[in-house]
């Protein structure tokens, strides 16, 4: 995985870091991690922090780490070799405008036909004489990309290379560089581009936010790898959810497909509820508290409770802040407002309402009772006004489940008031 640290960890680059971790776990081998930080002026190290912060809170963990601006002196020796065995020659330039640079080195092209075999695209052929005689460094210290990453691979024994289909077209200059040092061609893998549902290039609006972004907004790590995995490569079963473990064991990148992998936010937050259903009790009750700061979720039973309602609502995490700043459960943690006109059943009067409730306090502890009358006065007429005057809100859990969680006393209590209020 080479990351070049130039912006945060996007959800496209967690594919490809997961493909790579895939690969390399499932096959015994070693994953590498390369900072390609060779554009001094846009490779910032806020950037990289956030990459190996975000691999670390995937559970990526790398087993190996490289930051190409500390390899500097070995590029150079390379660059050296190659203009002393004339595969590379410094190159008189006409500077650009605002520039002052009038010499680069240049790799000498054999322009000759490239042929390789990718694992996920077959055979690829590209005729290189197009590329001219490209340019590997700008100067003996500063090497550029094409040039940094064949030595990276070389020089750690790089057997394979999984990567986006976007490099595809930077492959063939890769291996004109491996020949001209001397290095051993990786087996190459470009994996799919992730498109946005119109199959365009994938876009802020359809997913392309960073990392943090999804993080923040309550998805899972391991609901956002099972995804990611999904998208372009097919298990060969009607499975859809897996652990981390599970995508090791099943892993087979000859099942990766060659199209564009189609970005689909509702699947995306589908995964994640099911790994939120999932997750252990204490876990989800961790996550709810995370997410609400009150003190009625110090009673356990209370919390319990809330939380079997809460994830009946939500997919993602941050849903539940959302939902509570819209004041949509205030009413379980505050005496709500109740409209006395609200409480009555579509054409039912006040006063029958008001029985109605009167009614079902003698028998609020007993709910087989509450519904033998709901179905002797109406359901509507007994359960809405009990259901609006534990709430005050139009559309609430059902009157059941809230004596259930505010408990028999604060029904009561709440029922009176209504009835008060109707009198």
């Amino acid at each position: 995985m080479a990351p070049s640290p130039t912006g945060y960890f996007h959800i496209g680059s967690v594919r490809t870091a997961l493909f790579n971790f895939l690969f390399a776990r499932k096959n015994k081998g070693t994953f590498i991690f390369r900072s390609e930080d060779t554009n001094n002026e846009r490779s910032k190290k806020e950037f990289e922090d956030n990459i190996l912060d975000s691999l670390k809170w995937l559970g990526l963990s790398y087993d190996k780490f490289m930051r190409q601006s500390d390899r500097t002196e070995v590029y150079i020796s390379y660059l050296k070799k190659m203009i002393e065995n004339g595969s590379a020659y410094f190159s008189k330039e006409e500077p650009k405008e605002g520039e002052s640079r009038t010499e680069v080195i240049r790799l000498k092209n054999p322009n000759k036909k490239i042929v390789f075999e990718d694992l996920v695209r077959g055979k690829v052929e590209f005729d290189t004489t197009e590329s001219g005689d490209f340019v590997i460094a700008k100067s003996l210290t500063e090497p550029l990309y094409h040039l940094a990453v064949v030595v990276d691979d070389h020089e750690t024994g790089a057997t394979h290379v999984i990567r986006g289909e976007d490099i595809l077209s930077s492959t063939p200059r890769q291996i004109l560089i491996q020949e001209a040092i001397g290095a051993k061609r990786p087996i190459y893998a470009h994996i799919p581009l992730i498109l946005a549902p119109d199959r365009s290039k994938l876009s802020k609006r359809f997913g392309a936010t960073s990392l943090t972004e999804y993080k923040n907004q309550g998805f899972l790590p391991e609901a956002i790898l099972n995804y990611m995995a999904l998208l372009g490569w097919n298990p060969g079963t009607e499975k859809e959810i897996f652990s981390l473990d599970e995508l090791i064991e099943e892993f087979d990148i000859s099942r990766v497909q060659k199209g564009g992998a189609i970005f689909d936010m509702t699947k995306m937050l589908w995964v994640n509820k099911q790994h939120i259903l999932r997750q252990s009790h204490e876990s989800q009750i961790k996550n709810l508290k995370l997410q609400v700061q009150n003190e009625k979720l110090n009673d356990q039973d209370f919390t319990n409770k809330f939380l079997k309602i809460i994830l009946n609502r939500i997919h993602r995490w941050g849903e539940v802040k959302e939902i509570m700043a819209a004041g949509e459960f205030d009413y379980l943690f505050n005496d709500p407002e109740i409209n006395p006109g609200m409480v009555p059943w579509k054409k039912q009067s006040k006063e029958d309402a008001k029985k109605n409730l009167e009614k079902v306090l003698s028998i609020l502890d007993d709910k087989g009772k509450i519904m033998r009358l709901a179905e002797e006065e109406g359901k509507g007429d007994v359960l809405w006004p009990l259901r609006t005057a534990l709430s005050g809100r139009e559309k609430s859990p059902d009157p059941f489940t809230l004596i259930d969680i505010l408990g028999l006393s604060e029904s009561k209590k709440r029922i009176l008031k209504a009835i008060e209020l109707l009198s």
